[in-house]
C-alpha cells in the first residue's frame, strides 16, 4: 500500500477535516519521513519540530470547536528556503542572509491562513541562482531518482522533498525554470504563475527587507498532482493589503473543458536547442496519446525563436541577480519594449491557441557539477556536451512574456529519469494551462514515487 504521506494534499485535508486522522498525527509522520528519508538526499535542510506540533495542536483543537478551517486545514509542508519564516531560520543559500525573521513572507502567511502547518525548510542553491541546488551553509541535495544527480535549482529541495512524501506541499519560485526544472527533473508537478498574481513580499532575493516586487520573478505552488496545484495557487494569488482597497484578482475559468475543445500547439523542436533523443521521445510520445484521445493538435509556433528569448530573458534577469551589472536604465527600456512587444504578439497567437506544449530542459536530471563560474560547465548531450546556459533555452518564453507555465510529468527516459513537459498559455489565464496538465496527467499517469520511498 502507498504511504499516506504521498497521497495528495488536498486529500489529506479531506481525511483531517473527517477526523479519520490527526493533524498532529500527520505531522509526526511527516517527521519520521524526514528522519528516515532526508539524510542521502539533503532536501530538507531546516525543521521547527516544536512549532509546527503547536499548529498541529491547534488545528487538531479548532476542528474539534467545529471551526471553519482553511482548504489546507492541518497538513504539514515545507517552503523553499528563499521565504522568510516567522521565528525560523532563513538563508537563501547565502551566509549574509542568514537570519530568524520576524515575520511571514506574504505567501506564506497566505498558506498558513488557510490552515497549512509549516514544518521547515527546503534547499536552494546560493540566492535562488543556479539550475542545480547547493550553498555554503547546507550543502548539496541529490536527486531521489539517482543521488549522483542534480534535483534541479533553484526549488530543488522543495521537489526532492514532494517526490519522497517528506512534505504534502511545497512552495517554489521560479525566474528562470526553478519551478519548473526541479519538476522535471524529480518527476512531480509546478506552477509558474502569470507574473504579479502572488505578491513576493518577504522572499530573497532581493536581500531582507526589500519592499518592491522585482521583475521576472514569480512565487508559486509544487505538488504531486495538478489538482493540489490549483488549491495552493487559489490559497496564494490575490493582491496585496494596500492593494486590494482598489482592485481584485478574478483568473478566468479554463477556455474549455473537454480535451477536444481545447486547440493545443506543440514546439518541441528547435535548432539551436535541441532535445536529447530520450526526452524527444517521451514528449512525441505524450502528444500521440493526447491525440488519440481528441486532442485539438494546431499548428502554430509562437513568433520569436529561443535565441532571441534567450537573448532577451538573459538581459532582463542579469541585472537583478548580478550586483555588478552595469546595464543602463536606457538599456533596460530598449529591452522592456521589446518584451512588451513580444507580449502584445504573443497575445495575437493565443487567441488561435489555447495552450502550448514545450519542453522544459534539453536533457534530464544533470550529474552534480560545481565548477565555478558557470561557463565552465557543460552537460552531456548524446556523445558530445553542450553549455550549461542552454538550460536558459525552453523555459525563457513564459518568464520572458509573463505567462503561465505548467510542468507534469509525461514518462522517464531508458535510464529512468523522469521527462515531463510545461503547458504555457495566455496572460492571466493560469486555469487553463493546469486544465490542460489535469488532462495530460490523467491520459500518463501522472506522478510516480521514485524506487524506494513508497
Amino acid at each position: 500500500m502507498t504511504d499516506i504521506a504521498l497521497q495528495p494534499a488536498r486529500r489529506l485535508a479531506d481525511a483531517i477535516r473527517r477526523r479519520e486522522l490527526s493533524s498532529r498525527e500527520l505531522l509526526e509522520h511527516h517527521l519520521s519521513r524526514v528522519e528516515r528519508f532526508n539524510p542521502p538526499l539533503n532536501a530538507v535542510v531546516t525543521l521547527d519540530p516544536d512549532g509546527a506540533r503547536r499548529a498541529a495542536d491547534a488545528a487538531d483543537a479548532a476542528l474539534a470547536r467545529n471551526e471553519t478551517v482553511g482548504p489546507l486545514h492541518g497538513v504539514p509542508m515545507t517552503v523553499k528556503d528563499t521565504y522568510q519564516t516567522a521565528g525560523m531560520r532563513t538563508t537563501s543559500g547565502h551566509p549574509e542572509w542568514d537570519h530568524v525573521p520576524d515575520h511571514d513572507a506574504e505567501a506564506v502567511r497566505r498558506l498558513r491562513a488557510a490552515g497549512a502547518v509549516i514544518f521547515g525548510k527546503t534547499n536552494t542553491p546560493t540566492r535562488a541562482a543556479d539550475w542545480q541546488t547547493f550553498n555554503p551553509i547546507f550543502g548539496t541535495t541529490n536527486n531521489p531518482w539517482d543521488t549522483s544527480r542534480s534535483p534541479g535549482g533553484s526549488s530543488g529541495g522543495a521537489a526532492a522533498a514532494l517526490a519522497t512524501g517528506m512534505t504534502a506541499l511545497e512552495l517554489g519560485s521560479d525566474i528562470a525554470g526553478s519551478i519548473r526544472v526541479p519538476a522535471n527533473w524529480c518527476g512531480v508537478c509546478g506552477h509558474k504563475p502569470s507574473w504579479g498574481i502572488v505578491p513576493q513580499r518577504g522572499h530573497l532575493p532581493p536581500p531582507p527587507g526589500a519592499v518592491a516586487e522585482s521583475d521576472l520573478g514569480v512565487m508559486g505552488p509544487m505538488a504531486r498532482d495538478v489538482a493540489d496545484l490549483e488549491v495552493a495557487l487559489d490559497v496564494l494569488a490575490g493582491p496585496t493589503e494596500l492593494l486590494a482597497a482598489g482592485w481584485r484578482l478574478e483568473l478566468p475559468p479554463p477556455r474549455a473543458s473537454s480535451l477536444g475543445e481545447l486547440r493545443v500547439a506543440t514546439w518541441f523542436d528547435d535548432a539551436d536547442y535541441p532535445v536529447e533523443s530520450d526526452v524527444g521521445a517521451a514528449l512525441d510520445a505524450a502528444v500521440a496519446a493526447l491525440s488519440d484521445a481528441g486532442a485539438r493538435l494546431v499548428a502554430a509556433k509562437p513568433p520569436v525563436t529561443l535565441a532571441e528569448l534567450v537573448g532577451l530573458h538573459q538581459v532582463l534577469l542579469y541585472p537583478l541577480m548580478d550586483t555588478s551589472s552595469t546595464l543602463s536604465h536606457r538599456q533596460w527600456m530598449s529591452a522592456h519594449e521589446q518584451r512588451e512587444r513580444l507580449r502584445a504578439e504573443l497575445a495575437g497567437f493565443f487567441r488561435d491557441v489555447d495552450a502550448l506544449l514545450m519542453p522544459i530542459t534539453v536533457v534530464p536530471a544533470v550529474k552534480h557539477d560545481h565548477h565555478e563560474p558557470f561557463i565552465e560547465r557543460l552537460i552531456p548531450f548524446g556523445d558530445e556536451s553542450r553549455s550549461y546556459f542552454d538550460l536558459f533555452g525552453w523555459v525563457g518564453l513564459a518568464t520572458v512574456a509573463y505567462l503561465p507555465a505548467t510542468a507534469v510529468p509525461v514518462g522517464r527516459t531508458a535510464a529512468g529519469l523522469p521527462v515531463g513537459v510545461q503547458v504555457v498559455g495566455p496572460y492571466l489565464e493560469d486555469r487553463t494551462t493546469l486544465a490542460v496538465a489535469r488532462h495530460i496527467e490523467r491520459l500518463l499517469g501522472g506522478f510516480i514515487a521514485p524506487p524506494g520511498y513508497t
